[in-house]
């Protein structure tokens, strides 16, 4: 059953969520370009593995152990004591022994595409995650890393922003309004590259994924893939439409997202 929503779905955006949509997603990207590219170049998954903390303002919830783990019963201690001939009992708290840090190792998949005959790595292809967006954290520095590594390499850039807030490429001020973004930087244009902005009441554009030079670019169908991704996990099943989405759409998305879902008989 496809979503709802023409386009993207910030249904999907929900961080409890998105880790699993995430790896779905890059998997049916990679299963698309695999069945266009073939046999000159595969396109395979690999991880990115950074370490967080609590400290760093991102965790993925479904995954995290409790904040304070009790693992001694707390309990009070009384002493007596004599004043004056009497004699008062005073109460004391005890401590407890608990788990008040912890770190996570995190694993974050991205694709290559590689030249099968000379091994080259052609193109990058980074889907954004929410960690990848809080600044002078982990995540982001992982994420940010990255991006420099291939941007002086001869490999192409393709970065995939499918979450609403902060963006990690500089838009121009006579960008349009927009709530996810395309940034594609094939390397002969750098430092130019290309943005497609993408409001939520739009499809998600056919992507052109930058191959050797002298060869046509191969087209990513962002939007089957995302509708695949849907339909193969069953989100219907599991996203309650009666509620705001998480995080929350402004006021003027709110109430355009509120009428789509009425008229689909969600809310």
């Amino acid at each position: 059953m496809p979503s709802p929503f023409p386009g993207m779905d910030p249904y999907l955006e929900e961080p409890g969520l998105w880790p699993e949509v995430h790896h779905n997603l890059i998997s049916e990207i990679q299963a698309q370009l695999t069945s266009r590219l073939r046999p000159n170049y595969v396109v395979r998954i690999e991880e990115r593995a950074y370490i967080t903390h609590e400290e760093n303002g991102y965790s993925r919830p479904q995954q995290r152990v409790p904040d304070v783990e009790i693992l001694a019963r707390p309990g009070r201690q009384k002493t007596r004591s004599s004043k004056g001939g009497g004699t008062t009992t005073l109460d004391y708290p005890e401590p407890v022994v608990a788990t008040t840090w912890f770190e996570e190792e995190i694993h974050e998949a991205f694709l290559k595409i590689i030249d099968r005959r000379s091994r080259d790595v052609v193109t990058v292809i980074e889907l954004l995650s929410p960690a990848n967006k809080v600044p002078n954290s982990p995540g982001g520095e992982s994420f940010a890393e990255k991006r420099l590594e291939v941007m002086h390499s001869k490999s192409h850039w393709v970065e995939i922003d499918l979450l609403r807030g902060k963006r990690m490429v500089t838009v121009p001020k006579t960008f349009g309004p927009h709530q996810y973004l395309i940034h594609i930087s094939p390397e002969h244009l750098r430092p130019q590259g290309r943005l497609w902005g993408i409001r939520l009441d739009q499809r998600l554009p056919p992507i052109p994924i930058p191959l050797k030079r002298g060869e046509a670019d191969a087209r990513l169908d962002l939007q089957a893939a995302l509708d695949a991704t849907y339909d193969r996990a069953g989100y219907d099943m599991e996203l309650d439409y009666r509620k705001p989405p998480k995080p929350k759409l402004d006021a003027k998305l709110s109430a355009w997202a509120d009428q789509l879902l009425k008229s689909k008989g969600l809310r």
